[in-house]
């Protein structure tokens, strides 16, 4: 009993002596080499509390088509997070909420290059949704911005 009781205490005291904090999540993203707004976005989740890694590739379709990414769907990059796929730009908020709710859908996409959207980031306040999408090409508004 005095065994059990001191091992108890003292993965008690282990857990409180150091805590563990959760990894940031980290993203993939699947871009061509020479866009500027993919970076940009990249560069948006970072200071959004994301870990970034890119992979470039001169044609991002394959992974678009292995991913599920439709045509209407289709932006100019394509992301894994967590099993989850986001197309687009996509705003970190989105995802964030994303991995908190952990939805049944395949992933989110902001299609299209929105104007406004994180990465693009033009003058003035042009309205976008990012939709969620599943296995089955349904789709339904995510978000509105």
């Amino acid at each position: 009993m005095k065994i059990a009781l001191a091992l108890v205490l003292a993965a008690t005291v282990g857990a409180l002596a150091s805590p563990t904090t959760a990894a940031p999540p980290s993203v993939l993203v699947y871009k061509s080499p020479s866009c500027g707004c993919c970076k940009a976005w990249m560069k948006h989740l970072e200071a959004n509390g994301f870990t970034v890694t890119s992979k470039d590739m001169d044609d991002v379709q394959p992974i678009k088509d292995d991913l599920g990414v439709s045509a209407k769907l289709a932006s100019c990059h394509t992301a894994v997070v967590d099993g989850y796929v986001i197309e687009g730009h996509v705003p970190a908020s989105d995802v964030q909420r994303l991995l908190k709710e952990r939805p049944k859908i395949v992933g989110l996409a902001a299609p299209g290059m929105p104007p406004s959207a994180p990465g693009m980031d033009q003058p003035g306040k042009t309205p976008y949704d990012v939709l969620a999408f599943d296995a089955k090409g349904n789709t339904t508004v995510w978000a509105k911005h």
